[in-house]
C-alpha cells in the first residue's frame, strides 16, 4: 500500500473518530442552542408574513367594500340632486303659471271693471242727452207754437221725440 507522504491526507482512525465525535456534540449543540431558536424566529417571521398577508387581503376586500358603498352614496346623492333639480323647475314653473294666471285674472277684473264703468257712463251720457232733447223738444215747441205749453204737452212732446230719436246706434257702440 502506498502511503501517502502528505501528513494531511493520511487516514489516523483516531483522529477520525475524535473529530466526528466534536462533529456531533457541535451539531447537537447547534442543533439544541442555535437551530431551534434561529427556526423558531423563521416561523415566526414567516407566521407574521402570512398574517400580514391576510391583513392586506382584508383591507383590500375592505377597500373596495367601501369603495362600492362610495359609489352607491354618490349616485344616490346625484340622483337626489336631479330629483331636487327637477323639484325646484316643477315650482319654478308653478310659480309662472300662477303669475300667468293671476295676471290674468287681474286683466280680467280690470277689463270687466272698465266695462262697467264705460256702460254706466254710456248711460249717464245717454239720459243727458235724452234730458237735453226734451229741453231742445219744448224750447222748439214753445218757438213753433208760440205759446206756453202746460205740463200735459211738455210730457207728450218728450215721449214722441224720444221715441223718434234713434239711439240704437249709440247702444250698440256699446257692444
Amino acid at each position: 500500500m502506498v502511503l501517502a507522504a502528505n501528513p494531511l491526507i493520511q487516514v489516523t482512525p483516531g483522529l477520525m473518530i475524535w473529530t466526528i465525535v466534536c462533529f456531533l456534540i457541535t451539531l447537537f449543540v447547534l442543533k439544541r442552542f442555535a437551530f431551534g431558536p434561529i427556526q423558531k424566529v423563521i416561523d415566526e417571521r414567516r407566521e407574521r408574513i402570512r398574517e400580514s398577508l391576510a391583513e392586506a387581503d382584508n383591507a383590500r376586500q375592505e377597500a373596495r367594500k367601501l369603495l362600492e358603498e362610495h359609489r352607491k352614496l354618490i349616485a344616490q346623492a346625484r340622483q337626489q340632486a336631479e330629483e331636487i333639480r327637477a323639484e325646484v323647475r316643477r315650482d319654478a314653473e308653478a310659480l309662472r303659471e300662477r303669475a300667468r294666471e293671476e295676471t290674468e285674472a287681474d286683466r280680467q277684473r280690470r277689463l270687466e271693471e272698465t266695462k262697467r264703468q264705460i256702460e254706466a257712463e254710456t248711460a249717464r251720457s245717454l239720459a243727458q242727452i235724452r234730458r237735453e232733447v226734451a229741453e231742445l223738444t219744448l224750447l222748439a215747441a214753445t218757438k213753433v207754437t208760440g205759446k206756453v205749453l202746460d205740463q200735459a204737452d211738455h210730457k207728450r212732446l218728450i215721449e214722441e221725440a224720444v221715441r223718434e230719436l234713434d239711439f240704437s246706434v249709440l247702444e250698440g257702440s256699446r257692444n
